[in-house]
């Protein structure tokens, strides 16, 4: 089993956060989006995962290279990198990854998270993850037919025609067949609102015989804004066993604990209410504060705060009051 992460894009709706790392580098529960979703993605494989090939932009850099490298290490497989530099849609950011489209294939946007109970294995129908919407047209979406089989792949339909949203998550039998038809759109410049969309290929793999059944998940966490960031993070802290929630060296001085609460390595609680629902990034320090439903990411100082629905950035101090706070990385606020 391969595994393909398209993670290009520079993240706009997650600024200032994204002005100083990858939007999927983000952590959630502690650990980076990105990480979370392959650890995710590994579980359910019912056979190994060989590698993970992580599409990202060159201006990343070599230590963002590195940490991912070292995600695809840490479920036992190869990792490797390849670049999208130019946004021109989904199905060119899979073909960047040709050299790893090939035997079965799990194509998953880094911009989601899930929950749910399937297995993964050789001979499992190529899948289409699907979730219903309230509003479907900011998103790709499946019509079924009777027996339950995916009949149309819709890019952001301006009618309504399906409420059966795309997730972002894709299993495929045959990656060289998924190549082939990426490559059929690029070299015939078949584009859909202006890009080279994966549905176009979905939809002439269908029509050539392909059969795709849709995937349900029990629970899909966006992580495309600030609000949906937060949320996604106490969803994700409530899956969490009590074993993994607190460091070690993480020092909790008079101060209360309303679970769930993450707190890493080093980080230091003085005089202070946490929770529910918050992740304390390493070595961060919170005093006299009350703090829920945020996250605080690495080496951040909090003190005399009141915060909320919030996220804080790596090395950001915050000294003061606040409600509801984007707080990029190296910021300082007093108050």
């Amino acid at each position: 089993m391969k595994i393909v992460v398209p993670m290009a894009g520079l993240g706009k709706r997650m600024r200032p956060h994204t002005l100083t790392v990858p939007k999927p580098l983000i952590p959630i529960a502690g650990k980076p989006i990105v990480q979370r979703l392959v650890e995710d993605i590994a579980k359910v494989c019912g056979e190994e995962v060989e590698e993970v090939n992580f599409i990202i932009h060159s201006s990343f850099g070599k230590e963002v290279e590195q940490k991912l490298i070292l995600i695809a290490e840490s479920i036992g497989a190869k990792g490797l990198i390849s670049y999208q530099d130019t946004a021109l849609g989904t199905a060119h950011a899979i073909l960047c990854a040709k050299e790893s489209l090939s035997g079965n294939l799990v194509v998953a946007f880094a911009d989601t998270l899930f929950r749910a109970d399937f297995s993964l294995s050789k001979g499992h129908p190529n899948t289409i993850w699907v979730q219903k919407v309230e509003d479907p047209k900011p998103f790709g979406v499946v019509k079924l037919d009777g027996a339950g089989h995916i009949t149309d792949f819709i890019e952001k339909p301006e009618h309504f025609v399906s409420d059966l949203a795309i997730i972002g998550i894709y299993y495929f039998q045959d990656g060289e067949t998924l190549h082939k038809e990426l490559q059929y759109l690029i070299d015939n410049d078949v584009k859909d609102k202006g890009e080279y969309q994966l549905t176009n290929a979905l939809e002439n793999m269908k029509n050539k015989g392909m059969v795709f059944v849709p995937g349900q998940v029990d629970e899909w966490l966006d992580c495309g804004n600030k609000n949906a960031t937060v949320h996604t993070n106490s969803r994700y802290l409530s899956y969490l066993p009590s074993a993994e929630l607190q460091a070690a060296s993480a020092k909790i001085e008079n101060s209360v604990l309303i679970q769930p609460v993450f707190i890493g390595e080093g980080a230091v609680i003085r005089n202070s209410v946490v929770g529910p629902n918050v992740s304390i990034g390493r070595n961060s320090v919170v005093e006299n504060s009350r703090i829920e439903s945020s996250i605080v990411q690495d080496n951040a100082s909090l003190k005399d705060a009141l915060v909320a629905n919030s996220m804080i950035g790596n090395h950001a101090s915050l000294h003061g009051k606040a409600a509801d706070l984007s707080l990029g990385d190296y910021n300082v606020i007093h108050i």
